[in-house]
């Protein structure tokens, strides 16, 4: 089927949305058109606005606007606790399903060398300084449970203990292979209040 170059762009664009393929982007693209244009236009402002107005933070490196990351206040310092997880949903899951008031780290990935993703990927020179300041009482290491999770959680435990930092993992509760974000928030309660020192 034949586009219109514009058209096909626009579709090409929704593709890149997960769990998005060909049909489901042409239903999009021809629904923006059709039916939602004002729509389609609020969605492509919020999108330019998004990506020109959001950054990382240097601390958690968790989406925020400049100045102003809600998981680096002095009140989650004071716990002494730094939670590292994979990726931001990760981070709003457990935020949203658990009592954890505490500081983040965010990896935005794990480990995985035959995909070109070491500890600089990571931003593990920056976990390793806050880890060496003296702040951090308590790393939780909330990788997901995957191979790659299971390794990127090794390595964390061990530059921590390298660093006299106690370390506990989430624990049972959260299956083997599965992903943080699409755990239910009471089995994830219980899995990130019965975590265990590694």
């Amino acid at each position: 089927m034949t586009y219109s170059p514009k058209l096909t762009r626009l579709i090409d664009a929704l593709r890149r949305l997960p769990g998005v393929g060909p049909k489901s982007a042409q239903r999009m693209a021809l629904h923006l058109l059709q039916r939602d244009r004002d729509g389609a236009d609020f969605l492509a402002r919020s999108i330019g606005e998004a990506i020109n107005g959001i950054a990382q933070c240097p601390k958690t490196r968790m989406f925020c606007e400049p100045d102003h990351c809600g998981f680096c206040s002095a009140r989650r310092e004071d716990t002494g606790q730094l939670c590292v997880v994979e990726n931001p949903a990760d981070l709003l899951a457990i935020e949203s399903g658990t009592g954890y008031r505490g500081r983040y780290f965010v990896l935005m990935g794990r480990l995985s060398p035959l995909d070109g993703i070491g500890p600089e990927q990571l931003g593990l020179p920056r976990l390793i300084e806050q880890l060496s300041d003296g702040s951090v009482r308590e790393l939780i290491i909330a990788t997901n449970p995957t191979v790659e999770g299971e390794a990127t959680a090794h390595y964390l435990a061990e530059l921590a203990k390298a660093r006299q930092v106690p370390v506990t993992r989430i624990a049972h509760g959260v299956p083997m292979g599965g992903e943080l974000e699409y755990v239910d928030g009471g089995t994830l309660s219980h899995a990130f209040s019965g975590r265990h020192t590694i």
